[in-house]
This record gives structure tokens, sequence and C-alpha cells, in this order.
């Protein structure tokens, strides 16, 4: 059997460790476990390939999460989905803010409350802000690096990171009054 080439190991070493969080982004994008798996396939052969751009010792992960974002957008562009409206000025500015602000100004939050309804309101929102929401909350990553990833600004990441983390308290204030975490509001 002959030994794998020296870019090969490279790749084992530096962009196989990302497997997991890959997959945990793919899902939150797709919603789907066999999409997410394609997803992160397609991603996974395409970074293969172009491995010989990709610098050794630079942030393989923001790499990786590029290509796959790259791929899921393409994917979703010759699809032709509709994306879903939605009413931005429906969504109560301060909703749940105000409850928890004093306490929890960085978002950790709903590191607290994970759990099926959590991740059914974070699968709701609209995919430019669950993406930055799951790359920083659930990914930690700095904005920085989602900027790098979605080529975006790191002033566009704050703020659909803003707005997912608002949209997110409003949909989820009476699952986190009902579990204890905030106190009700009062009449």
């Amino acid at each position: 059997m002959a030994e794998p080439s020296t870019a090969g190991r490279s790749f084992d070493a530096e962009a196989l460790p990302h497997l997991d969080a890959l997959y945990r982004v793919a899902l939150r994008l797709t919603g789907d476990p066999a999409q997410a798996e394609d997803l992160v396939q397609d991603t996974m052969l395409k970074a293969y390939r172009s491995w010989r751009q990709y610098r050794p010792g630079t942030n393989a992960k923001g790499w990786l999460m590029t290509i796959l974002r790259n791929t899921f957008i393409n994917d979703y562009r010759r699809r032709k989905l509709e994306p879903v409206p939605m009413d931005l000025e429906a969504v109560e500015p301060h909703a749940l803010y105000r409850s928890v602000e004093t306490t929890d100004p960085e978002g950790t939050f709903f590191s607290q409350i994970v759990d099926e309804k959590v991740i059914e309101a974070v699968d709701a929102l609209p995919r430019e802000f669950r993406e930055v929401l799951v790359l920083s909350d659930m990914e930690d990553m700095r904005y920085a690096e989602i900027a790098e990833a979605l080529e975006l600004p790191v002033g566009t990441v704050k703020s659909r990171l803003f707005r997912a983390r608002r949209q997110l308290q409003a949909a989820l204030h009476a699952h986190a009054v009902e579990m204890g975490i905030i106190k009700p509001r009062e009449s």
C-alpha cells in the first residue's frame, strides 16, 4: 500500500478535525441530515481538490466554512428556491433583551437553554441570520472569522447576529420563563 503524500497528510491533519463542526453548520443550513451529509461531502471534496490553494497553518476551519457556505449558496441558487419573506418590523425590538440585558450582554443566555425548542427556533430563522448565529454561538467563531468565512463585512456580521438573537429572544421568551431562567414580565 502506498504511503499518503505530504499534501494528503496535511489535509488529514488540518481539515478532517473540522468534520463535526462542518456537519453541525450544514445541518443548521439545510435542516435535513441527508442534505447536510451531502453538503459536507461536497465541501470536503472541493477542499481536497483545492488544497494546494490553502496556506498551511492558517485558519483551516474558516477556509472550510467558506467553501461550505459557498457550496450551499450555489446549490440553493441552482434549485431556485424562494426565500422566506419576513417582516423584521413585526419582531418586537426589545422583547426578551430587557429581561436578560444586565446578566447576559454577550448572548451567552442561549447556551443555558439549548434544547429542542431552541433548535427549532434557530432553524426557523432566515438563512442569513441563522448562519451567523450558528457560527458565532454554536461554533464559537469570532466576528472576523465569520466575516471571512461568509465574505461579509464585520459590521454586517454583528448586525445579523444582533437581529438573530433578538428574534430568538422574542420566539423563546415563554420557554425561558417556563424553564425558570428568567422571571415573567410584570403586567
